[in-house]
């Protein structure tokens, strides 16, 4: 019965009134739809309420908003990564070209104060320029010849000047790297001359030493030699058959057939 008195309903009704109450039935479900929503993994939801940005901020998961008046805004808080070029001049004015690697994430509690002052366009609107002004900044603290050798010193004093402007704006710097340093085609040039004419030095001084090693090795022998001579001319003058002995212990034992007078064997038996 009860059925049979729906369908009649349905057929007494004017159908005016059927799509008026479609009509309402649809938007009762949009509004009800626009009221519940998602914020995903690695994100904040920014409340507006008529384009004004609300104190609080949705976490991760299901939200309820007041449709029709509040509407929510999703920003990334994972941790994100540029690759930014950037000039300066060192102390001794030259100039300096290199890239800068930042890995940074923006403060998940502050994510309506960005959304507030900057918007989405953080990357470009404060992180560039801020890279920018901080490897100025350090760089002009160094020669050209500095920026090379003490580079893990310019590196940390840049992340350091990097992480205070940054953290003004909510933006939190997880890793730095600058991932190269380039000069101009000049002080390549210069530099190279520096390094052929220390290793030419260095190639004298092991030259000058070598000379003054061998140089004192000859003295050595020299003066080893003159202490044998004297060692065996004394040995000479105390006993005059050293020289016959020096002789019979050159000799091959071959006994020439003319001797003339210089017979050493005059005087021995046989």
């Amino acid at each position: 019965m009860d059925n049979i008195s729906i369908s009649q309903k349905i057929k007494d009704m004017k159908p005016g009134k059927v799509i008026s109450s479609v009509i309402i039935g649809m938007f009762v479900l949009m509004f009800l739809a626009d009221a519940v929503g998602t914020v995903g993994a690695g994100e904040r939801g920014v409340i507006l309420q008529f384009g004004a940005v609300q104190d609080r901020v949705f976490d991760e998961g299901l939200y309820f908003k007041i449709p029709l008046i509040q509407k929510v805004v999703k920003m990334d808080v994972k941790i994100q990564k540029d690759e930014v070029p950037a000039s300066a001049s060192s102390k001794d004015l030259q100039v300096v070209t290199s890239k800068i690697a930042l890995n940074y994430h923006i403060d998940p509690v502050a994510v309506n104060k960005i959304w507030q002052e900057v918007g989405k366009n953080y990357n470009t609107r404060i992180i560039a320029p801020s890279i920018q002004e901080g490897v100025k900044a350090v760089t002009a603290r160094f020669t050209a010849e500095e920026l090379i050798t003490k580079r893990e010193e310019v590196k940390e004093q840049i992340k350091a000047n990097l992480t205070s402007r940054l953290l003004e704006h909510a933006i939190m710097v997880d890793e730095f790297n600058i991932i190269d340093f380039e000069f101009s085609i000049a002080f390549n040039e210069a530099i190279e001359s520096k390094v052929r004419a220390e290793q030419l030095k260095l190639k004298a001084d092991r030259d000058l030493e070598r000379i003054k090693i061998e140089k004192e090795q000859m003295i050595a022998a020299a003066q080893g030699k003159a202490e044998a001579i004297r060692i065996e001319a004394q040995a000479l003058m105390q006993n005059p058959k050293v020289v016959e002995l020096r002789w019979i212990e050159k000799w091959d034992g071959k006994v020439p057939i003319y001797w003339g007078e210089a017979n050493p064997f005059i005087g021995l038996n046989n």
